[in-house]
């Protein structure tokens, strides 16, 4: 049966287009459309087509169809070869280079003249259809075309297509539809040109929602490259998203995606740092020092940064060393208590009647609290130390440290007895530390209340950094001038009643409950008279007294003297608001039996607050040789440690000659 080709308009295009008809001998048509870009052109006219415009081809009869639909198989005509106008390369730049059309008027407009030179480049392994859409009705098939062969062998010749003059019948193709299906990918191919224009292929499945932060729990964990991201709160915030990732790898495309990364986690592959606007940096306030600035150092935006809730770890202890030259093997447990899953943010420590060599003190704190922290500042005052640690990426955030000295026993000629005092502003909120020895002596209270009154009138601080609040401050009253007051220190207050009715309440099974005990302590009774410590308050005590113990035992004063057991290592604490410290662990040392007295210890939350940038800074300064040091001695320790074990294991193993 003699089958009717499909009639071109040449008055629309002189170089005709190859289109695809359904008959017995057109099946085999092409189907690489990947191999070229362009047909060969034909040179012999079209028959009678003055009167079909190009959008539209010859239209079959129902006989014809449900002919082609029975037929089989066929053996084409040896093809021409084609005429191939432009090679392209598969290479990977041509294929990005491919666009495709999303709008179903471009697909069908034979005046579309945009196109992408390397649409047809894809090079597929399994079959494709060329399917023509094809509408009669409701009654018209769906598609006419069956697969292809994907050879250029298989492509017909020119002066086979186009050359009945056969009238139209009553189908129309209809605009294409476009499919997701892997048998469908060429569905909807329109002629444009000279050109065969492919329509937009859909993913058979929704794609996944693609997340505004690059830095995803999902993408994190299966990277790998923040694996404690959990441990970080998600701060993103609008204002800090930027459209330019400076995490970029070089693959990921920075126009597709924004990135806060450095909000979401201070770990990430690159930097952990908040990006800065430009207008930021242009604005006139940024350095002035203003609480509202958002670029100040010491203002809110850096402080919630670093803690989110505004409460800083601190670490407060006291020891009376009893100016022994041997210090501790080990201050592990003095200074990382059991108890505690993570370390504070500053350590703080008073040394009364401190060892002869100052220096190897400081070295082993460093050696224990390991690089992560660095000590901000030392003084001492005769026998009296302080020491303050803190984290490294702290000491940025402080100003410069103040001390000063008060001594309350002017007769001896080492300062045994007085206090010690050390201030500095962190972020907003003014810390002051005091360090004391008090006069010893059972009955010597009303001593012990001069020293404190000394203390608060002597001690010149603040010198340099201004005071935040002037208008709560005395110059009668040095606690009065700060946010935060830590006195610390070997207060000497005794238990009234003798050695004998201490022992017998200790011997009883108190179970950590002190509180009969206390009804002896003399600074608890004076500090509810208001007559020393005015406004401070202290921890509840749930540890045995800290003095006064044999050298190297557990037992109380056995010697002649036969001292009675007491609280005089203590530390209390005073905020300027109400509840800006908080107490979490007050409790003593029994590991360290060094000296006659045992180390006491409190850990506390303290609220802080935003500042500003106008105050003297430390610059970053602390005692890096110090640092050096307790590195190196943490270092060797280790290596000696490795090394022992190491030997003990060879030592066990039994050799036979």
């Amino acid at each position: 049966m003699p089958t009717k080709p499909v009639i071109m308009d040449p008055k629309h295009s002189v170089s005709q287009q190859l289109v695809p008809c359904v008959s017995s001998q057109s099946d085999t048509m092409l189907k690489e459309a990947e191999l070229k870009n362009e047909l060969p052109e034909r040179n012999e006219p079209c028959g009678n087509t003055s009167e079909f415009p190009f959008n539209r081809l010859l239209r079959l009869t129902t006989e014809e169809m449900k002919f082609n639909m029975k037929v089989k198989s066929i053996t084409p005509k040896p093809p021409r070869k084609p005429k191939l106008e432009r090679t392209f390369s598969l290479d990977e730049k041509g294929w990005r280079r491919r666009r495709f059309r999303a709008s179903q008027e471009s697909l069908t407009d034979p005046n579309e003249t945009g196109s992408s030179s390397g649409s047809l480049q894809e090079v597929t392994t399994s079959p494709l259809n060329l399917t023509t859409l094809v509408r009669d009705g409701h009654n018209a098939p769906h598609s006419l075309c069956s697969p292809q062969s994907t050879s250029l062998q298989d492509i017909p010749e020119p002066g086979d297509i186009g050359n009945s003059t056969d009238p139209p019948s009553s189908l129309e193709i209809s605009p294409p539809t476009v499919t997701s299906g892997p048998q469908e990918l060429l569905h909807g191919v329109t002629a444009s040109g000279n050109k065969l224009r492919l329509s937009r292929v859909l993913p058979p499945l929704p794609l996944p929602p693609l997340e505004l932060n690059v830095a995803s729990e999902t993408l994190r964990t299966t990277n790998k490259i923040d694996p404690d991201y959990v441990n970080y709160k998600h701060l993103a915030q609008s204002k800090l998203l930027r459209a330019d990732s400076s995490l970029s790898d070089g693959k990921l495309q920075s126009c597709t995606v924004c990135d806060n990364c450095s909000t979401t986690s201070l770990k990430s592959s690159f930097s952990f740092l908040t990006p800065i606007h430009s207008k930021d940096i242009r604005n006139r306030n940024y350095m002035e020092g203003s609480l509202l600035a958002s670029g100040t150092l010491l203002g809110a935006d850096e402080l919630t940064r670093y803690f989110p809730d505004r409460n800083v770890g601190l670490f407060v202890a006291t020891w009376n060393m009893q100016g022994q030259k041997e210090l501790p093997s080990n201050l592990d447990d003095f200074l990382l208590p059991s108890g505690t899953e993570y370390v504070q943010d500053m350590y703080v420590l008073g040394v009364q009647e401190g060892c002869s060599d100052r220096r190897e003190w400081e070295i082993r704190l460093q050696e224990t609290l390991g690089p992560h922290y660095v000590m901000l500042y030392s003084a001492a005052h005769g026998v009296l130390y302080m020491s303050v640690f803190i984290r490294r990426d702290l000491i940025w955030f402080c100003s410069e440290v103040e001390y000063s000295t008060v001594t309350t026993r002017i007769v001896s000629q080492i300062k045994t007895k007085g206090s010690l005092g050390v201030s500095f502003t962190f972020f907003g909120t003014s810390f002051l530390f005091i360090t004391s020895h008090f006069t010893s002596g059972d009955g010597k209270v009303s001593d012990r209340l001069l020293d404190y009154s000394k203390t608060i009138q002597a001690l010149t601080l603040p010198k340099n950094v201004p005071v935040t609040n002037p208008y709560q401050s005395s110059s009668l009253d040095v606690t009065s001038r700060f946010d935060e007051v830590f006195w610390f220190g070997d207060f000497n207050f005794r238990l009234n009643g003798g050695r004998m009715a201490v022992e017998s309440i200790l011997k009883q099974n108190l179970e950590m409950n002190m509180s009969e005990l206390l009804q002896h302590d003399q600074l608890i009774k004076e500090m509810k008279k208001g007559s020393i410590f005015k406004g401070f308050r202290e921890a509840d005590i749930h540890f045995f007294p800290s003095y006064k113990f044999d050298v190297g035992k557990d037992s109380y004063d056995t010697t002649s003297k036969q001292r009675t057991p007491s609280y005089t290592d203590r530390v209390v604490y005073k905020s300027r608001q109400k509840d800006d410290i908080y107490p979490v662990k007050y409790s003593s040392c029994p590991g360290i039996k060094t000296s006659d007295h045992r180390p006491v210890y409190g850990l506390f939350r303290v609220k802080v607050r935003p500042g500003r940038d106008n105050i003297p800074l430390a610059a970053g300064k602390f005692d890096r040789d110090l640092y050096l040091l307790g590195i190196k001695r943490r270092i060797s320790r280790e290596l000696q440690k490795q090394q022992a074990l190491k030997d003990q294991k060879s030592s066990l193993i039994c050799t036979v000659s």
